[in-house]
């Protein structure tokens, strides 16, 4: 079977079914029809699982494309094309891949009447069915396998496949914008994020000046430039986390993607970074809403990670925290007097500000101003289409941060929120 000539493109996540269409291509009348039928059937259970539509069986092979991750796609992730013998190598396996295109199965299933084959051709599917991919993910597989189909050549077909890992890259790193990490009897995973909110910089209304040092130091990582682990602190609901979020969006297509880790999954952070240390992406570990309290000791291990440890951290990995205290770690006055259990004073003190010491850019984000909050209201509103005259809104709004947490962007939105729903 042509499958099983293939070189590069080999151990596929789903592989028994392009086995058995390749089986179906051989033509035995003694097991196509049965055969057949249950292609049908696991194609459109794909289309469910995946969110795929149109011709299901060239999605599935641009599925099976995108994904695999050998030396010539995980070579190709972000930078292109590159040289060397391996290109005649994955020509040989495209040649066979534009004869998967372009089988005609039609006259087979008219020879046996099968003619469900044409639900697969065709095929409309619910995004709301996808189990793997968001609607962006799957229109770009989608969309890869129509581009296929127009490539008249295997040399064609494998430049539009390059062209495709050079923009996104290859298998969950790369289609993915934002993952988390979990732990199973198998080892730690780094495990794609499917629902991430769709927020941009623009959308959070003032914090210019913290946003900005936030991108200054963003934009020199992922051009490859010498960047600082981050530390955007200060109140509450001031966008701290939202930022994050936003430049996880903004700079997906530079290669930017971020891991999200919590405290208790500190001591699995060398095991992240030896799984991503040598892709072509730029990692950033995000940690959200960080703090120790005096009993807690993960940020023993954080400190190693981010700078101390024998093994420096890799180039493409930086480290962004978010966090309500200035310096992370909790302090009593008691660090500071003469006389308590502890003989080196000074050495405790050290100790535990030495952790943020560790982030070279600190960021504060304040609670706004009065005025500065009534522009933020002003500015949601008008972006959320409310028509309303701005100085009953002011004043309702007023209203509702003094009963809800007091003037922050959290506050402000959740307000907007509130007349939306009325």
């Amino acid at each position: 079977m042509r499958e099983q000539e293939l070189i590069v493109y080999r151990k596929f996540e789903d592989g028994q079914l392009l086995h058995d269409m390749c089986r179906l291509m051989e033509y035995d009348k003694e097991v196509t029809r049965e055969l057949m039928y249950d292609c049908i059937h696991r194609l459109i259970d794909l289309a469910g699982h995946y969110g795929f539509y149109g011709n299901l069986w060239h999605c599935y092979l641009a599925n099976l494309l995108v994904n695999n991750e050998n030396s010539y796609s995980l070579g190709c992730e972000i930078r292109g094309a590159i040289d060397g013998t391996i290109n005649e190598a994955v020509l040989h396996d495209i040649e066979i891949f534009k004869e998967f295109y372009d089988y005609d199965f039609a006259p087979m299933c008219e020879e046996l009447g099968i003619a469900e084959y044409a639900l697969i051709e065709k095929y409309q599917s619910s995004f709301a069915e996808s189990k793997v991919y968001n609607t962006r993910i799957c229109a770009r597989i989608c969309e890869l396998a129509e581009k296929f189909c127009q490539n008249h050549t295997p040399q064609e077909m494998k430049d539009t496949l390059t062209q495709f890992y050079k923009e996104y890259g290859v298998g969950k790193l790369g289609l993915h914008k934002s993952f988390r990490v979990e732990r199973d009897e198998n080892g730690v995973h780094i495990n794609p994020i499917l629902n991430i909110a769709h927020v941009k910089l623009d959308d959070l209304v003032g914090y210019e000046i913290p946003k900005k040092k936030l991108t200054d130091n963003t934009d020199a990582f992922v051009a490859g430039k010498k960047a600082n682990n981050c530390l955007l602190y200060g109140d509450a609901g001031t966008g701290k986390s939202s930022c994050i979020k936003a430049i996880a969006n903004q700079y997906y297509d530079q290669g930017l993607r971020i891991i999200e880790i919590y405290k208790h999954q500190f001591k699995d952070l060398n095991d992240v970074i030896s799984q991503i240390k040598n892709r072509n992406y730029k990692f950033i570990i995000y940690m959200d809403d960080l703090s120790f309290e005096e009993f807690e000791i993960e940020y023993k291990y954080l400190k190693a990670v981010i700078e101390g440890g024998l093994e420096k951290k890799p180039n493409n990995v930086l480290i962004y925290a978010t966090s309500n205290r200035r310096h992370l770690i909790r302090e009593n006055f008691s660090d500071k007097e003469e006389i308590r259990e502890d003989m080196h004073t000074g050495d405790t003190v050290q100790e535990k500000l030495s952790l943020v010491a560790r982030f070279g850019v600190s960021i504060y984000f304040g609670a706004p101003s009065k005025k500065e909050f009534d522009q933020i209201v002003v500015a949601l509103a008008q972006r959320n289409g409310i028509d309303m005259p701005q100085e009953d809104l002011l004043l309702e709004a007023n209203k509702w941060e003094l009963s809800h947490g007091g003037r922050t962007g959290r506050t402000a939105q959740q307000f907007i929120d509130y007349l939306l729903g009325k």
